[in-house]
C-alpha cells in the first residue's frame, strides 16, 4: 500500500528549516542564508522511500505581516498548513525559546493536523545544552513527539523523516520517485542567483533584492541564461553593482558554478540590475509567484 502526504514547515527566520527540506529530500530543493526572509514562496520539496512519500513545504518564515510581500508569506502559510497532513515546527536549539516561537506554537495549536518538533543545530550543543534545549521546547505544549536533530550533519534526520512519513495517509504517490520538487525551472534558477546575492550583501539590500529569469536558452551543450536583478533604490543598485562592477561580477561567477551544478552543463549568466518598488508592487508579486 502507498501512501503519501503534505507536511508543512513551521519555524522563525533562520532555525535551518531550508537546509532540513535539503536534508530530508537528498538534494538542494531550497536555498540557504542566514538572512532573514530568504525563503519567500512555499517551496516544495519531495522525499520518496519505496512506497512512502512526503511533499515538504518549506513556508516563509512565520511572521507579523508589514507590507504586500510579508502579508502574502503570511497568507500562504495559514493556507499551506490547513492543506497539510502534518506539521514540523523547527526550532533553533542554540536560542532560548522567544515569543515568535510561541507566536507560531499558538498557531499550530488550532491547525487540525499532527505537529512534530525538530530541534535544529544540536551538533553545536554537548548533551546537558541539548537536554536544556529539548525541555524548552517541550514547554511550548505544542508537539507530540520531538527530535533532536542537525540538518547541516544529518544527524537526527533520517528517523524524523521515517517518523514523518508513518504519518502519512493512504494513496497514491504524488510524484514521480525521481522528482524531488515541484518549482519551475526558472524559479530554481532564479534562487540559485539570489542566494549568491545574500551571501555578499548585508542592512537593507537582501530584503529588496528578488530576481526574475527573463529568458532560458539552450545552444547545444550550452545554456544561456538572462535575468534581471531587482532592488528598491539606487543606492541599492550602486552596492550591487560594485566598484567597476567588481560586486555584480562575483555574484554572476558564483552563480554560474551553482547554475552549472544544477543544469549539468556549460552556463553564460548574464546579469542586469535594476530599480523597482517591487515589494509593494500586487502585479509584480503576481509575476515573481509570491501569492
Amino acid at each position: 500500500m502507498t501512501a503519501a502526504g503534505f507536511v508543512a514547515l513551521a519555524g522563525r527566520p533562520n532555525v535551518g528549516k531550508s537546509t532540513l527540506v535539503n536534508a530530508m529530500v537528498g538534494r538542494k530543493v531550497a536555498i540557504v542564508s542566514d538572512k532573514p526572509q530568504t525563503t519567500r514562496r512555499a517551496i516544495r520539496g519531495v522525499a520518496t522511500r519505496g512506497e512512502r512519500q512526503l511533499v515538504l513545504v518549506d513556508l516563509p518564515g512565520v511572521q507579523r505581516p508589514r507590507d504586500a510581500l510579508t502579508e502574502r508569506m503570511q497568507r500562504r502559510v495559514e493556507h499551506e498548513l490547513a492543506e497539510s497532513d502534518a506539521a514540523l515546527f523547527v526550532v533553533n536549539a542554540e536560542q532560548d525559546v522567544g515569543p515568535g516561537d510561541r507566536f507560531i506554537a499558538a498557531a499550530l495549536r488550532g491547525a487540525d493536523v499532527p505537529v512534530v518538533m525538530a530541534v535544529n543545530k544540536v551538533d553545536r550543543l554537548d548533551r546537558a545544552r541539548t537536554a536544556r534545549a529539548l525541555a524548552r521546547a517541550a514547554e511550548l505544549e505544542v508537539a507530540d513527539e520531538l527530535f533532536p536533530v542537525s540538518a547541516r550533519t544529518g544527524a537526527g534526520v533520517e528517523p524524523l523523516l521515517e517518523h514523518l512519513l508513518a504519518l502519512m495517509p493512504d494513496g497514491p504517490l504524488l510524484f514521480g520517485e525521481d522528482e524531488r520538487s515541484d518549482q519551475p525551472l526558472e524559479v530554481q534558477l532564479s534562487e540559485l542567483v539570489r542566494e549568491q546575492v545574500l551571501r555578499r550583501t548585508f542592512q537593507e539590500v537582501p530584503h529588496a533584492v528578488e530576481v526574475v529569469v527573463d529568458e532560458v536558452e539552450r545552444r547545444d551543450e550550452l545554456t544561456v541564461m538572462r535575468a534581471y536583478v531587482w532592488v528598491e533604490a539606487e543606492s541599492q543598485k550602486g552596492i550591487l553593482i560594485g566598484a567597476g562592477g567588481r560586486m555584480i561580477k562575483a555574484i554572476g561567477t558564483a552563480a554560474r558554478r551553482e547554475l552549472e551544478r544544477e543544469l549539468g552543463g556549460r552556463v553564460h549568466l548574464e546579469l542586469s540590475v535594476r530599480v523597482r518598488r517591487w515589494r509593494a508592487d500586487e502585479a509584480l508579486l503576481d509575476r515573481l509567484g509570491i501569492e
